[in-house]
Formats: structure tokens, C-alpha cells, sequence
């Protein structure tokens, strides 16, 4: 069984980190009432001479490529067009619930849990009647997109509608406007959206934490079954490197999806040479096999090319959404002890900005900086590799 940093049980003073907005009229927000069927922009990119040429064959419906570290936006096409995001949606269901309970924490499962889990849906194989640990439900939530364990995990956050109220609030609170919440698993309701721009956003909040990160960079990990632990992997194909996919280099995350209306969606985060980027790919109209993927490792490939060298089209700015209302603190200001006991991953972390005043090009790069020093002195951490 994998290794599990505790988590605050706190969640009123847990502090999100987090993105919020692209704020350059290169890359505009989507106009009321616009739908999958009338998409915000089309294709922001650098066109500066000497600039590399984005790659061809792309066919996403939308997506973006962003560093993480500075927050720039390299390259975006129709960022605010809202789209089905299908599991990639577990990414906002993440940094709303993980950080209220433990790892350790252990919950024996009922019907009543299990209730409402969708026809056809991805699962790990939670059991009623039988025990699991919090952190066994975040590996079966990140690995194999267990909508069981999303099931699970809402009813302990206080039940399915709550979770879906509390992640459009965290949405808002993070500027991710686009994003309507139906199913917190992501299983196609009506009426629930999201947009590439939202989905980095919550993506790179979610780097910020460190079980995140661990849970959504771990390959394989082993899950209690009826008969004893079993191993379960990653379905993510650029992160373990199967079905026809060599690993990405460097990839750390984030979080794959499918469904009958969103089609294939991914976030990918990989780091190389001190670099972290962030691409969002939604609904590739190619249906090629493993095209999301594809277009994701191509656009990272770019973006890896391109970074550092030419001017973004877009700024993702970084603030504090606290949910007890408090105020915004500067860039680069710690979060006080009252707001992150000493158990907490989130303990020490820089707020990575305020109210969308500027970048703060230092606070997420230096968190995984530190994480990346620490696993190289230490050997890995999180789940059987």
C-alpha cells in the first residue's frame, strides 16, 4: 500500500491555491450565452518571426498549453468554450474534497454510498461492506477514474449535491468561470461544462498540493480486492506508457477522461529542464487512436520548444481563494499557522498571488522544485511503481 503524507482535517481553513483567468484580451472570456456550438476564439499563438510553427494535425475542439511555474499562456484555441469535460472534471472534485480528510482515515462503505454510480461508468471495484482508507479512494479516484470511489468520497463530504455545490463554489472562487457542476465524477449530466482554460486552472491548483500531485504522477499502486490487494494502473497512457504510447518524458499527471459526449479529454502536466507545462485537450475531432494523447505530447513538445522564447498570449493569474472569506494576501505571502496545521501538505506553501495582480513566476516552480529535491534525495514517493 502506498505511502500517504496526512492531510489537514481542517477544511475551513485550508487554503487553495490556485489560477485565476486568462487576463489579456488576446484570449477573451466567452460571451453570454455562448455554447460548444459557438466557441469563444479560435487559435492564440505566438507569431513573432523565428518562432516555432505549431504542430500540424491538431483537431481538438479546444485547448491550451501554459507554464506552470510563470503562469504564461504559450498558445490557446478557443480556451473558453464550453465543452463536456467528462473525467478531467475530477481534477476540480480533487481540490474541493482532498484536503478535508485524511489519508488514513477509514471508511466502511454502503449502499447508500455506492447509490447513483453511472451506467457504463469507469470504476476501481469498491465493494459494499468492506473498509478502505481515504488515500485508497484517491488512488482508485486518479488512477483508474473510479466514479465508485468519487461516489464514496461524496458521501463523506456530506453527499452528491453538496460536493456539486461546493465545487461550483471553489470554481468561482478560482475565477473559473466557464465550469458548470451536475456530476462530480464527471459522468455526462445536462447542462455541465467546463472549458481548457478552467480545466489548467484547476489542474494547476491541484499541483500545489502535494498528495495531489503524488496521487495524479503515481503509475501504479495496489487496491484492496475481494481476494486480497490487486494492482491497478494509471489509465493516463502518456504517464505509464501503454496501449500504443511511449511514456512522455518528464510527465507528471494530470488526469484523463472519456465519455459519449465530451469524447477524449486530457490534462497533461510534464517538466523538463526546470520547466513545467500545462496542456488542457478537449474532444479531438481526428478519432484517431490515442489521439488525445497525441495532440497532447505534440503540443507539449511545442510548448517545451517555445518557452522562454516567445511572447505569451495570455497570463494566468495565481490568487488565494480561502472559504471563510478572509481577505487576499500579497503575492509570495506564507500562509499563517492557523491556516495550515502542521499535518498539512498544504504547510509552508507560498500564496501564489492576490486578486490578479501580475505573476507570481516563482511560487508553484519552487514548490515542485523542493518536491523534485526531495524525491531525488529520498527515492520516490506514493504508490507501488
Amino acid at each position: 500500500m502506498a505511502i500517504d503524507a496526512r492531510v489537514s482535517s481542517k477544511a475551513g481553513a485550508v487554503a487553495l491555491l490556485a489560477v485565476a483567468g486568462v487576463s489579456l484580451t488576446s484570449i477573451p472570456a466567452a460571451a453570454n450565452g455562448a455554447t460548444a456550438r459557438q466557441p469563444a476564439a479560435e487559435v492564440q499563438a505566438p507569431t513573432a518571426p523565428g518562432t516555432a510553427r505549431l504542430p500540424s494535425g491538431l483537431t481538438a475542439l479546444s485547448w491550451m498549453v501554459a507554464d506552470a511555474d510563470t503562469g504564461s499562456v504559450l498558445a490557446a484555441k478557443s480556451p473558453h468554450r464550453k465543452l463536456a469535460p467528462a473525467s478531467t472534471l475530477k481534477t476540480l472534485f480533487a481540490v474541493t474534497v482532498l484536503p478535508k480528510f485524511p489519508a488514513g482515515t477509514v471508511r466502511r462503505v454502503s449502499s447508500a454510498d455506492l447509490a447513483g454510480v453511472g451506467a457504463g461508468s469507469s470504476v476501481v471495484g469498491v465493494r459494499q461492506g468492506s473498509r478502505y482508507t481515504v488515500g485508497d479512494l484517491w488512488r482508485g479516484v486518479f488512477l483508474r477514474s473510479g466514479n465508485d470511489a468519487v461516489h464514496v468520497l461524496a458521501a463523506m463530504n456530506g453527499g452528491w449535491r453538496t460536493t456539486a455545490q461546493e465545487m461550483q463554489e471553489t470554481a468561482q472562487k478560482l475565477g473559473a468561470h466557464d465550469t458548470t457542476v451536475k456530476s462530480p465524477d464527471g459522468y455526462d449530466a445536462p447542462g455541465q461544462v467546463s472549458s481548457a482554460h478552467d480545466l489548467t486552472v484547476f489542474a494547476r491548483a491541484g499541483l500545489a498540493n502535494e498528495d495531489f500531485a503524488r496521487y495524479c504522477a503515481t503509475p501504479r499502486a495496489t487496491f484492496p480486492g475481494a481476494g486480497g490487494a490487486t494492482q491497478i494502473e494509471n489509465t493516463n497512457r502518456l504517464l505509464v506508457g501503454s496501449h500504443g504510447m511511449a511514456r512522455y518524458p518528464g510527465l507528471i499527471g494530470v488526469k484523463n477522461g472519456y465519455t459519449t459526449k465530451a469524447g477524449n479529454t486530457l490534462i497533461a502536466a510534464a517538466r523538463r529542464n526546470g520547466r513545467t507545462l500545462l496542456v488542457t485537450v478537449l474532444n479531438p475531432q481526428s478519432k484517431q487512436y490515442n489521439g488525445v494523447y497525441k495532440e497532447a505530447a505534440a503540443l507539449l513538445d511545442w510548448g517545451f520548444r517555445t518557452a522562454g522564447t516567445a511572447q505569451p498570449v495570455g497570463t494566468l493569474h495565481a490568487v488565494r481563494a480561502a472559504d471563510d472569506g478572509g481577505p487576499l494576501r500579497p503575492v509570495a505571502a506564507e500562509i499563517p499557522a492557523a491556516d495550515a496545521r502542521a499535518d498539512s501538505s498544504w504547510r509552508s506553501v507560498l500564496v501564489l498571488g492576490a486578486g490578479g495582480a501580475g505573476i507570481a513566476a516563482f511560487g508553484l516552480g519552487a514548490l515542485l522544485a523542493r518536491r523534485r529535491q526531495a524525491r531525488d534525495g529520498g527515492g520516490r514517493r506514493g504508490g507501488a511503481a
